[in-house]
């Protein structure tokens, strides 16, 4: 039986600069064949350095995103490497993955009856240089949550909650906790799959 067609074409695999598994999943969806090496830099540090030279929230995905895009592809010669970050904004202001479920529970109380934006971006690099970018954003509007409704989404969804910032994984039980959503299902899981796949053809690297 001869093997199925594959869509990747690049002469070097995808590199995916990230450990998140909502996006290895995406790429997986999508048929392409991939390595990950997730980017060793210190976020937070870029994020307070961009904010400080003027840089504005709306931005700073995508500036993380090509950190990490750079930073992977400048020790993967040749390789095409994809590096992506996700923000979120309450009213203009960043919210930050929560480090305990009380401070989780906090922050949904912060959500609860209101519109938050998710913005997600992605870098395409090689060789250090920046090929591609891109990135789109979701506005999440989360039904109001009273403190008895909190603790038990809480229960149901555990600790996996603290690998999210908004503390939530909308393909799971975080889909309760939402009115209204406008914007495309990738972006909120984190990476803006129809410019990727986009860029990936201007590059030659799919056959479809």
């Amino acid at each position: 039986m001869s093997a199925p067609p594959s869509l990747w074409i690049g002469r070097e695999r995808l590199v995916l600069a990230s450990k998140s598994g909502s996006r290895r999943r995406l790429l997986e969806s999508a048929g392409l064949a991939f390595d990950v090496e997730a980017a060793d830099v210190d976020e937070r540090a870029l994020e307070t350095d961009f904010l400080a030279q003027g840089g504005g929230v709306e931005t700073l995905a995508l500036a993380l995103a090509r950190a990490k895009a750079i930073e992977v592809s400048a020790r993967r010669p040749g390789a095409p490497c994809v590096g992506a970050d996700q923000t979120l904004t309450l009213e203009g202001r960043l919210v930050h993955k929560s480090e305990t479920l009380e401070s989780a529970a906090r922050t949904l109380g912060a959500l609860g009856g209101r519109s938050h934006r998710l913005t997600s971006a992605f870098a395409l690099a090689r060789d250090g240089r920046v090929l591609h970018e891109g990135q789109d954003h979701a506005d999440m509007t989360m039904r109001a949550l009273d403190s008895r409704q909190i603790a038990l989404y809480l229960a149901c969804a555990g600790a996996s909650v603290l690998a999210s910032v908004g503390v939530y994984q909308i393909e799971g039980l975080g889909v309760h906790l939402f009115e209204a959503i406008e914007g495309d299902h990738a972006t909120i899981l984190g990476l803006p799959m129809l410019q990727l796949l986009a860029c990936l053809r201007r590059e030659g690297m799919l056959a479809l």
